[in-house]
């Protein structure tokens, strides 16, 4: 049976997204879902999301890392699958739809998507770091000397030497002025660095308000572009969290 497919990025994060609402896709074909990702031998993304249908929010999201595995939440994919539900004519300029770690609202504007996230309620404090959950696990450090540092020799340790056979994705941080930064992100399921990271950037973001290094309102470089995230803090958690930046369809085609 032929599957057919959009490509999409958000800031260089890039994506296979089908649309399941029929439900035909095999969602416990492990293999197909990471041959879907290869970059040789398949469409290569760095991840896979189905969009199917929901009782309450006007779509589902479901999300695989390129390993083949179903993971946990994904802000780029969380923003492409917005504008992908745009282009097949489910939304317009609002919507809402359902991942793994809940409810999420977002508004489109052009090719530019703000998502909110869900709320963080607690961070781990360690002595250069801080681990907090923003739909996925982060550990966010800071670096000097980000453009030339060994991203994938220090993340892959730190994911599984502190963190084990779970992992955490690794972020490493570096200001470029004030309530903005420069981030690279070694991400879990695709285990190596990603041109951007959705959740990363928002786990960022928070831990350097919580560092006294920002205020609530974030601009964040990626190696695949701009992000900016904003959010409240109350009562000691963090919550009205959106992500904001683009979203495009790069192609789209079948698989055989």
């Amino acid at each position: 049976m032929a599957i057919p497919f959009y490509k999409y990025q958000g800031t260089g994060n890039d994506f296979v997204l089908i649309d399941n609402r029929d439900l035909h896709f095999n969602k416990n074909n492990t293999d197909l879902v990471k041959l879907l990702c290869d970059r040789k031998f398949g469409i290569g993304a760095d991840g896979l999301i189905l969009l199917e249908p929901d009782a309450e929010a006007h779509f589902k999201m479901v999300y695989y890392n390129a390993d083949g595995r179903e993971s946990s939440m994904c802000g780029n994919g969380g923003r492409c699958i917005v504008h992908f539900a745009r282009f097949l004519g489910i939304v317009e300029d609002e919507a809402t739809f359902t991942a793994i770690d809940g409810w999420h609202e977002a508004t489109i504007e052009g090719d530019i998507v703000s998502l909110k996230m869900t709320n963080v309620e607690g961070l781990t404090e360690k002595e250069d770091s801080i681990f907090l959950d923003t739909g996925s696990p982060h550990h966010v450090t800071q670096v000097e000397g980000l453009k030339d540092y060994n991203v994938f020799s220090e993340g892959r340790s730190i994911r599984n030497d502190v963190y084990g056979e779970a992992g955490a994705n690794v972020n490493f941080v570096e200001p470029l002025a004030k309530n903005t930064f420069s981030v690279r992100t070694y991400e879990r399921g695709v285990e190596d660095e990603t041109l951007s990271c959705g959740t990363g950037v928002t786990a960022v973001a928070i831990a350097m308000h919580a560092w006294g290094k920002a205020g609530e309102a974030v601009t964040i470089e990626t190696p695949g572009g701009t992000l900016e995230v904003s959010f409240e803090k109350q009562n000691g958690h963090y919550e009205n969290i959106w992500l904001k930046g683009p979203a495009k369809q790069v192609f789209k085609g079948s698989w055989e």
